[in-house]
């Protein structure tokens, strides 16, 4: 028998779609009740399955399931496409020869043709529901409702999906991991793990390995993955630390994961005073006024065998009109700690800036050479939005 091929393209997703598929009511195969005996040559739509679960999908991959109607009349069965809880589209139909853009395919008697439907999944995932309608002109039959429902999962998961690391210090070197689980046919192939700062870049250097079966088993639906190894080395900048590491894989298509890192780096040298964010590690300025400027007071202080040897030294202020003087350092108590005071002005009369450490106004910042042999740089995130 001659066939053909009516193929519906489905976009997966959970929100407003599923919300309407769970409240339509379910009318599979919608068999019309019998109102008269047809006529002899009318057509008689069959199908074997008007439902269909596929099981998991992965965010982004694709999938497709083919139904049959089958046209078990007299006379040649019509379809046309019919709603859907959906965003569908249709090829392989024909164009009535009015012109009209309802597009149809016309089966003979005895024979066949196929509804394929193809899904891709969306984020961001969960079990769904949704159906596709088929019109027919058969009069026990008009409508022809296929269902398909499964689970959109992810693509790949990162476990942990934050690498988070405690205790960091300038002068201590530090280990830390992720793993990477994937839900596709294929097994993954790493093609390149970094660090996207060049700053931070040189810090870390970062090692991968395959996951074993046995490692596979607690993590539902996961068909492979690999481990993630990272070494940290001295010598990062003091204050907060946020990166991100950026991992390029095939399955066989490209694939970019990323993973934050975030963290505090801490050593000697310790900012306390008047706007100093130690959550944040910035200094937060708020608005000031050019009319009225700003004064503010900060101290740095100074502890362990390197103490009596840092001498800050101004190598950078932004904004521009941000003035710094750095006065000389005194001991505290029995001299275990040196706290030198650090002058902030910004005079009155400065040209409107904004620096309020957001991605649209970056952070202005404080560059200072400490002198110290771990930390020699200190650099100051500063939050100011300087206006009328």
């Amino acid at each position: 028998m001659a066939a053909a091929a009516v193929v519906i393209g489905i976009v997966l997703g959970v929100g407003g779609a599923s919300l309407r598929a769970r409240l339509t009511p379910w009318r599979i195969g919608d068999l019309a009740p019998e109102v008269g005996e047809p006529p002899a040559d009318a057509p008689r739509a069959e199908v074997p399955e008007t439902r269909h679960a596929f099981g998991t999908v992965g965010t982004g991959a694709t999938g497709s399931h083919r139904f049959e109607i089958r046209n078990a009349g007299a006379g040649p069965l019509t379809l046309t496409r019919g709603s859907t809880s959906c965003s569908c589209t249709v090829s392989d139909f024909e164009t009535s020869a009015g012109g009209d853009s309802q597009a149809r395919k016309v089966v003979p008697p005895g024979e066949r043709t196929f509804v394929t439907v193809q899904w891709k999944g969306k984020p961001p995932g969960g079990p769904f529901r949704q159906q596709v309608t088929i019109n027919t002109d058969d009069p026990r039959r008009p409508e022809i409702v296929f269902e398909v429902e499964g689970t959109v999962i992810p693509t790949w998961r990162a476990v942990p999906d934050t690498i988070v690391l405690t205790g960091l210090t300038a002068s201590s070197s530090q280990r830390a991991s992720t793993t990477i689980f994937t839900y596709g046919e294929e097994l993954p192939e790493v093609a390149r793990v970094e660090v996207e700062s060049p700053q931070a870049a040189q810090f870390f250097t970062a090692s991968w390995s395959p996951l074993a079966a046995e490692e596979l088993t607690d993590e539902t639906a996961a068909t492979g993955g690999f481990r993630v190894d990272l070494e940290i080395e001295p010598g990062l900048p003091l204050g907060r630390l946020r990166e991100m590491l950026r991992i390029e894989f095939t399955m066989p298509e490209e694939v970019i994961a990323e993973v934050p890192i975030e963290g505090s780096v801490g050593g000697d040298l310790v900012l306390v005073g008047q706007g100093w964010d130690s959550s944040r590690q910035a200094l937060m300025l708020g608005t000031v006024s050019s009319r009225t400027g700003l004064r503010r007071r900060l101290f740095l202080t100074v502890k362990g065998p390197h103490r009596e040897i840092v001498k800050p030294r101004l190598e950078e202020a932004v904004p521009a009109s941000l003035n710094v003087s750095i006065g000389e350092g005194r001991p505290i108590g029995e001299g275990n700690v040196i706290r030198i005071p650090i002058d902030l002005v910004i005079p009155p009369g400065s040209r409107p800036v904004n620096h309020i450490c957001s991605e649209q106004a970056p952070a202005g910042r404080i560059v200072l050479a400490t002198g110290h042999p771990e930390s020699p740089t200190l650099t100051i995130p500063v939050c100011v939005v300087v206006g009328p």
